[in-house]
């Protein structure tokens, strides 16, 4: 079977988390490093991708430079034992119009997990250059426990520090490496 093959364009892409702070509001953040590849087969949409992805952890960025060092230690990421997080797709699944789900073993902080993500597919283009660009927006909440991630911590009055859950967003553009 022919097949395409991408590469993720870091330029024009990039990879949110938030997280709940005190359960009031949300602490934002970036990864900043990252890469990743597609292959396609060749067919009029783009289920049955298959998709990587490696971030690199000390690229986290939440515009708070101490917060940063502290989530590469050993309480959150312990980026020093574990620099990378990975995703290595098991499914691309077309749901309806544009709509997809990516599933896939996600790799963080050494524990590895099924996770699934909706995919919203932006389409295909051309730029000025005349690369076959593809752009995708990923979202999903996977819990920071299933990843040994335990700052259970709480205030005086008893309120957690950090929530549970950890919302993902990703705006993906891949380049076409052959046309």
């Amino acid at each position: 079977m022919a097949t395409r093959h991408w590469v993720i364009d870091p330029a024009h892409s990039d990879i949110q988390f938030k997280v709940r702070n005190l359960l009031i509001a949300s602490v934002n953040g970036h990864f900043r490093i990252f890469s990743g590849r597609m292959v396609t087969p060749v067919h009029d949409d783009f289920s049955d991708a298959y998709i990587t992805l490696n971030v690199d952890v000390y690229s986290i960025d939440t515009n708070n430079r101490d917060r940063d060092e502290h989530l590469k230690s050993p309480d959150f990421f312990n980026a020093d034992a574990f620099p990378e997080i990975t995703f290595l797709s098991t499914e691309f699944k077309k749901i309806e119009g544009d709509n997809h789900t990516l599933t896939g073993e996600l790799t963080l902080k050494g524990v590895t997990k099924t996770v699934t993500l909706d995919v919203l597919f932006g389409g295909e283009a051309k730029d000025g250059f005349g690369i076959q660009r593809a752009g995708f927006e990923i979202s999903g909440v996977i819990n920071r426990k299933d990843f040994g991630i335990h700052a259970d911590s709480l205030t005086p009055d008893g309120i957690l520090v950090l929530g549970e859950d950890i919302k993902l967003h990703a705006s993906i553009q891949f380049i076409n490496e052959v046309d």
